[in-house]
């Protein structure tokens, strides 16, 4: 059965929009605020999702212009800094504006794209439901270091079942990343939001994770550490899973110091230095999971 894109689009666009209206009520100023992500400001954030957004329209609209960008992306991978760099010093007008008819012009070029499309990517090719589950995992990362900064709490929500998707998706590469053995059977992985389940894997495997929807999210997206999520693993290769799991290639970044939610909702001035060891999702893989699954 081919996935119900309107279905994901309308969650990608939620993911959006709760991100926008934050945005929307900040001052000039606050958008020169460093976040919890090094060397970004929060229009570094917001330029960074722009630009993203920009290539994937390229890469279903333009294969040849993606190309060239790609290339240009493995060769200096400094590229999506000095964009999001770029991006940051437009006014926070015309960076939300440019933000928001990208986020338009991703849906209307995805819902033109046929069903089986595989669509050119910074890895290998991907399907349309895959490239805006990891649209919405983008959103949600890079908008959890704008909450931060502002200590405004995780936007918790069912949408954040396409960044457990993505992680379950990227375990074994998880473990390659950590040059460890990648585990030859599946685990079973289940979550739960708002009384709603979200499962995966066989109900008799022997390796298990379970806990909330949002910690793993949060955790997968390195955007908190281990010790502040409420998750439990069974077995010492999930427990280990646990330690290294993302929702998205590439280097997988430090991570957060543990014990930081407390700061993060009562920061001082500037940005509180136990927050300063966040991940951008950035680079040639973390521009979204290099996943081929639909």
């Amino acid at each position: 059965m081919a996935p119900d894109l309107q279905a994901l689009l309308a969650d990608l666009e939620q993911e959006s929009s709760s991100l926008d209206s934050i945005l929307t009520a900040l001052n000039p100023r606050d958008w020169t605020r460093l976040t919890p992500a090094p060397g970004w400001t929060v229009a570094h954030q917001v330029a960074h999702l722009a630009w993203t957004d920009a290539a994937l329209v390229s890469a279903l609209r333009t294969p040849e212009a993606f190309s060239a960008l790609a290339a240009q992306v493995a060769a200096n991978p400094h590229t999506v800094d000095r964009a999001a760099t770029d991006g940051a010093t437009e006014t926070p007008t015309v960076l939300l504006t440019r933000w928001r008819e990208g986020r338009a012009a991703v849906r209307s070029a995805l819902l033109t794209c046929p069903p089986r499309q595989r669509i050119p990517w910074f890895g290998p090719p991907m399907g349309a439901a895959t490239a805006i589950s990891a649209r919405v995992m983008e959103t949600f990362g890079h908008g959890q270091d704008i909450r931060d900064t502002f200590a405004i709490e995780p936007a918790a929500s069912e949408r954040l079942h396409h960044v457990a998707h993505l992680a379950v998706a990227a375990r074994d590469f998880a473990f390659r990343n950590h040059d460890l053995p990648v585990p030859a059977a599946p685990f079973r992985v289940e979550l739960e939001y708002g009384g709603l389940r979200w499962e995966s894997g066989p109900a008799d495997a022997d390796e298990r994770v379970a806990g909330s929807t949002l910690d793993f999210a949060l955790l997968a997206t390195r955007r908190r550490h281990r010790d502040d999520c409420a998750l439990s693993a069974d077995g010492a290769v999930a427990d280990r899973w646990l330690a290294i799991v993302q929702a998205y290639a590439g280097d997988p970044g430090p991570g957060r110091e543990p014990h930081t939610i407390a700061a993060a909702h009562h920061p001082k001035p500037g940005i509180s230095s136990a927050l300063m060891g966040a991940t951008r999702i950035t680079g040639s893989g973390g521009l979204a999971a290099k996943l081929s699954a639909t």
